[in-house]
């Protein structure tokens, strides 16, 4: 087979430099990935092998030449993200995500969307009284929902942050665990606790703890309450059943916005339960002032390892249900 080949000029050697990476390291993971040759002549990249193949990697390199010439950093991660989009013919779409910071942590450190779907589910957040995020570990829908918590009260938009989850084991039973009850639901809250002190700074956020501006709570707490003027994050939310969604859904008051996550493929209900995050994504599809975004494989942010274990385990599972399925 004939290989083609392909010239994408850089302008300058320093910006390409940016794309390359240190150690070309960049490069080398665009010729694994996608099985071309890629060979640098002064600003020039070119590109040779499968026609399909050049048009991918002459996207992914076009796309990153974009990214460094705004001033975005081009790192491994980026580069394996845009990697993804490519092999869809969407390499383009990581110009897309906006350069301004979501939030701004306590130590000055601008957060940023770095997937297509989070700057989605950003958008739909700020646009949109209620929201869903649905998706894998990793793909930074707590985090994203908490920046966007402290934001909103730092503009005034809201007077109260208020975090819950449903106090589901993991295969543990909190009645071993010593302490009073908010003492033991407190391991389940960690991640909320972290991400506020990340983004409060410590004293900042104890104090607004001993205020009341913040709350942590378990789901049971919700119940019978109005809750007005306040951005309210419900996390883990596949482990609420129908009835305890319903329950947090209907606490929403005036001047209110409620970010609700979860992951459908980490359900730690008992056999027989529904998850309540699966049925309201049902029922509540379409419905004005709701949004329901999905996130994948591609959105995981963590250590790519955690991206190829995502994977690993919807194959399993696609497998499995294969197997179900000729059983009955």
């Amino acid at each position: 087979m004939e290989n083609t080949v392909k010239k994408i000029n850089a302008v300058s050697a320093d910006k390409l430099q940016k794309v390359l990476g240190v150690f070309d390291e960049n490069l080398n993971l665009i010729m694994r990935e996608l099985g071309v040759d890629l060979r640098v002549e002064g600003a020039n990249v070119i590109i040779s092998g499968n026609e399909e193949k050049v048009a991918q990697a002459a996207s992914v390199v076009t796309s990153l030449i974009a990214l460094a010439d705004r001033g975005e950093a081009v790192d491994k991660g980026r580069v394996s993200y845009c990697i993804e989009l490519s092999k869809e013919g969407k390499a383009e779409d990581i110009t897309k995500l906006s350069s301004g910071a979501v939030a701004i942590t306590s130590r000055g450190k601008p957060v940023k969307c770095k997937t297509v779907g989070q700057r989605k589910y950003v958008d739909a957040i700020n646009s949109n009284s209620v929201v869903f995020g649905i998706g894998p570990a990793g793909t930074g829908k707590t985090y994203l929902a908490v920046c966007l918590a402290v934001q909103a009260m730092k503009q005034k938009q809201v007077e109260k942050i208020i975090l819950t989850r449903p106090a589901v084991e993991a295969g543990e039973k909190l009645g071993f665990l010593p302490g009073d009850l908010q003492t033991k639901v407190d391991p389940y809250l960690r991640p909320l606790y972290d991400a506020l002190q990340e983004m409060m700074g410590l004293e900042t956020y104890t104090r607004l703890m001993e205020r009341g501006s913040i709350e942590i709570a378990p789901l049971a707490y919700m119940r019978g309450r109005t809750l007005s003027n306040a951005f309210i994050i419900l996390d883990e939310a596949q482990n609420t059943t129908r009835e305890q969604m319903k329950m947090f859904l209907t606490r929403l008051g005036d001047g209110s916005k409620m970010v609700i996550t979860g992951d459908v493929t980490q359900i730690d209900l008992p056999e027989g339960k529904r998850s309540g995050l699966e049925h309201a994504a049902e029922v509540l599809d379409g419905v004005e002032g709701i949004k329901i975004i999905y996130l994948n494989d591609k959105d995981v942010v963590r250590n790519p390892l955690v991206m190829r274990i995502v994977r690993a385990y919807e194959a399993a599972n696609v497998g499995r249900c294969g197997k179900d399925e000729k059983a009955e």
